[in-house]
């Protein structure tokens, strides 16, 4: 080994690996790996996967803080455990098992499949990729106890990830996160993962389950007569090589577009994302080839998916006629005006619907809300939340939509998390309904800013990675606790959230009110003139995140682009104020 020091219980954990009951190809990688790379042993081996906002993520590779078949095992084990001390009164259980496109995605997948059949429970297993927000479909439609999906979203294409669902539909979240942590913590030994799984038990579904998904996504429209008159808009959409092109160009065509290009050499599904740096829809690079051909289409819509098809990219003619990015507070703020505006229109509102979004997201969906007189409910960042949320509310209160800043976003309540095959539908008929004023969805963003003012936003990401990245992040949030910053770009702290202790500081008077959401390692500080400041770290990547909100409160269509500019430097202010390098 390299002089690099190798603590010595990560050594004893790898060597375990090496005298255990583990194929020999892993046991000749983590050799390898001791031998020649002390420092990747350490990021292989130093703590063990756990479930966090977005459930198991990492990078693919041997060891305890790696995905491959055992990490993958030990987690199918466990949840299968917990499935029985949930349901103890039950003969049967039932668990729907999903996909994505990336590499090993199908092998984790049928690993799962082999380890819960192998418990005595049965098995619907998709016979090939399909998008996470069907697998929660088909979870509630099959009636199963749970639910798992293999993928790692946006990620670059050296992770995958294991991220599992309730009977709901939704993701886990306390207690049975919790739950299915200790379970798969009591794992002690390879040999309690039973991997040998039971055909009979394992079901293959495919189309009919599609069918159903389709029929529920094309049901939410609230203006079929209008895309009839419109069927011709040129819609350009990308699949960033996964599973969302399975089944948005259906979901378009079945619900009457006719001028729908997709992006060829990104329709192939591949793990290794060949044409892109990485297959992230919030990143503008993601989205180059489809501009491209939006350009050359005259496409009046973008749009391209995530790997797993649960986020989308937007892009719109601007009013030179040049295609432009939104960001997801741009185009979450335009889905939740069209969906409260017609449904007022069509007098489809009621005292007991309401809206849903994170507590990193713009706070432009509450001033909406405010105005159609729709409650707006925050959460905690991870759309398991809201899916929580409607679990609660169910029978009581009606879920309309809602969304996340990063690109996630839902309507309706048959599906329990974020759904980019609902999303790209839902912007296809904006964008025919805007045709039909003779506007554009920018004309239509551009109205709603003039109307409850300009809001602008920025993510600030810093990526630190293993275990020295670990305990930076840690010390970034203590800093902030500690010394917390006076003003944001000038205007004077009001209060100060710390989600952590449940406690909101005014910072003049030091009186302290309870936040009433579950505890969350997150800040944030808000200053006189309303702009927002949220500090977290990333549960699925080993990122901290700033998240900056700026607002200008009176403006008219006109000042937009003039605005911009200003929020953009007051933003730029904020990050120097933070120092965040």
């Amino acid at each position: 080994m390299s002089n690099i020091s190798v603590e010595k219980n990560i050594l004893e954990k790898a060597k375990k690996w090496l005298s255990g009951n583990y194929d020999q190809e892993t046991k000749e990688e983590i050799q390898n790996i001791i031998n020649n790379n002390p420092t990747e042993l350490i990021d292989s081996f130093y703590k063990d996967l756990e479930f966090g906002t977005g459930g198991m993520r990492g990078i693919m590779g041997p060891g305890t803080n790696r995905m491959n078949k055992y990490t993958i095992g030990a987690a199918a084990q466990g949840l299968a455990n917990y499935i029985k001390i949930a349901f103890p009164n039950k003969d049967n259980y039932s668990v729907a098992i999903a996909h994505d496109c990336r590499n090993n995605s199908h092998f984790f997948a049928e690993t799962t499949a082999n380890v819960l059949s192998a418990n005595n429970i049965h098995v619907y297993l998709f016979s090939a990729l399909r998008p996470t927000p069907e697998l929660s479909f088909a979870i509630r439609e099959l009636k199963c106890n749970s639910g798992v999906v293999i993928t790692a979203s946006h990620n670059p294409k050296e992770y995958n990830g294991f991220k599992a669902y309730w009977e709901d539909g939704g993701q886990l979240v306390n207690p049975h996160d919790v739950n299915v942590v200790k379970e798969v913590q009591k794992i002690q030994s390879v040999d309690e993962i039973h991997f040998h799984g039971n055909n009979e038990l394992i079901t293959i579904i495919d189309k009919e389950i599609d069918d159903k998904y389709l029929n529920k996504v094309c049901s939410l429209s609230l203006h079929p007569e209008i895309i009839e008159k419109n069927s011709d808009i040129s819609i350009v959409y990308t699949a960033l090589h996964g599973t969302g092109g399975t089944m948005v160009p259906k979901a378009l065509k079945k619900l009457g577009f006719k001028n729908i290009h997709t992006v060829e050499e990104q329709d192939v599904y591949d793990g290794n994302f060949p044409t892109v740096m990485s297959p992230n829809p919030e990143e503008a690079s993601a989205l180059k080839m489809a501009l491209e051909l939006g350009n050359d289409k005259n496409a009046e819509l973008v749009m391209g998916t995530d790997p797993d098809a649960d986020r989308v990219g937007i892009a719109v003619k601007d009013d030179n006629n040049n295609l432009i990015l939104l960001n997801g507070n741009q185009a979450a703020s335009v889905l939740i005006y069209y969906l409260l505006s017609e449904k007022k229109k069509n007098n489809q509102l009621k005292d007991n619907q309401y809206i849903a979004k994170t507590i990193v997201t713009t706070e432009l969906l509450k001033d909406i809300a405010d105005y159609y007189n729709v409650e707006c409910i925050d959460v905690l960042t991870g759309f398991k939340f809201i899916a929580d949320l409607i679990k609660r509310n169910q029978n009581k209160k009606e879920f309309i939509g809602g969304g996340e800043e990063s690109y996630g976003y839902l309507v309706g309540e048959f599906i329990r998390d974020k759904d980019a095959v609902i999303s790209c539908t839902m912007f296809a008929e904006i964008a025919a309904w805007a045709k039909e004023q003779g506007k554009s969805i920018y004309q239509i963003l551009k109205e709603i800013y003039a109307q409850f003012g300009q809001y602008q936003e920025a993510l600030v990401s810093l990526t630190k990675k293993g275990k020295t990245g670990a305990e930076q992040i840690e010390a970034i949030m203590v800093n902030f606790r500690n010394d917390p910053p006076k003003e944001l770009a000038g205007s004077p702290i009001l209060c100060i959230k710390d989600y952590l202790s449940s406690e909101v500081c005014d910072f003049k008077t030091k009186e302290t009110s309870i936040i009433s959401l579950p505890k969350s390692n997150v800040l944030q500080f808000i200053s006189k003139d309303g702009s927002k400041v949220s500090i977290r770290p990333s549960g699925t990547e080993p990122k901290i995140k700033f998240y900056i909100s700026v607002k200008i409160s009176k403006l008219d269509k006109g000042s937009i682009e003039k605005n911009k500019i200003i929020l953009e430097k007051k933003i730029k202010n904020i990050v120097d104020d933070l120092n965040i390098k």
